[in-house]
């Protein structure tokens, strides 16, 4: 799904040869960087380089890739992609399963006041709270943030950052198939995705990756309208995969006024969560 051919490919792609100290002319046919010019400014041979690319070489060196990593301009999110994809060839972690304990659902429930919700690897959203509930008006099992985002044109209005939505989205999947990328599933959701929609092709293409923690995030509710919230990633602990997002609302906010309203008229609805044992059976 992703390799480092491709990764180094597409970062020399974006350097401006002028800000590394190499002059431009006309002649010059390529966007970016040529092997040539990567290969001398970290300090190895060109046909070794050129192999990296072809995907012949051997294990390059954490030396060797952190040469690279500074040429290529990379930040810390983009390095760590890097010493990933190299070191694929030796250790292919495993993609972890999707059971989210009892636990963790006692503790989505405490969170009354804001929408949280658990989210695995694969964007799968593996559990909510009752106002997660209300904010997607759809049960959390079975929703897939990446599909509903790219696939679903119906809700695109849903996203008030749309654009940035999806450059979050293939960013967080690049990173997700640099760390699993013998995972099916996940190769599959990349699939259909890039059959279905256009702009997921030309991103995906970029091979950018990102790992955003916290931020803005914005949404157009049909019934309480615009909810500006921050959200929190939280990595939950072992090797789950799995992160706890909150999405919270500054106080004395209109977004915190209109997740009070949606959370009233979820209750005037009769709208209640499901019960525990409910849950673990899913």
């Amino acid at each position: 799904m992703d390799d480092l051919a491709g990764f180094l490919r597409t970062r020399r792609a974006r350097v401006d040869p002028a800000v590394v100290g190499i002059p431009t002319d006309r002649r010059r046919r390529v966007e970016g960087l040529r092997r040539e010019d990567v290969a001398h400014l970290s300090g190895v041979s060109v046909d070794y380089y050129v192999r990296l690319e072809q995907g012949r070489a051997t294990q390059p060196s954490e030396q060797v890739l952190d040469a690279l990593a500074g040429v290529l301009g990379l930040d810390e999110t983009e390095r760590g992609h890097l010493y990933r994809l190299a070191r694929q060839r030796r250790r292919r972690a495993k993609a972890p399963g999707g059971r989210v304990r009892p636990e963790l659902h006692r503790v989505l429930d405490l969170v009354v006041d804001a929408p949280a919700l658990i989210m695995d690897h694969r964007l799968d959203v593996l559990a909510g709270n009752r106002i997660a509930r209300l904010l997607y008006g759809r049960p959390m099992p079975g929703l897939n943030t990446a599909r509903h985002i790219f696939l679903e044109e119906s809700e695109r209005g849903f996203y008030a950052d749309w654009d940035t939505c999806t450059l979050d989205v293939v960013g967080h999947l690049r990173l997700a198939a640099g760390k699993y990328p013998d995972d099916p599933r996940l190769a599959s959701l990349i699939g259909e995705l890039a059959m279905g929609s256009e702009r997921f092709r030309r991103l995906w293409a970029r091979a950018d990756v990102r790992a955003r923690t916290h931020g803005r995030k914005a949404f157009r509710h049909p019934l309480v309208g615009l909810l500006e919230l921050h959200q929190e990633n939280f990595a939950l602990p072992g090797e789950s995969g799995m992160e706890l997002l909150v999405l919270s609302a500054a106080p004395g906010s209109p977004a915190e006024d209109g997740l009070r309203l949606l959370a009233g008229l979820g209750a005037d609805s009769g709208d209640a969560p499901p019960t525990m044992d409910a849950r673990v059976r899913e």
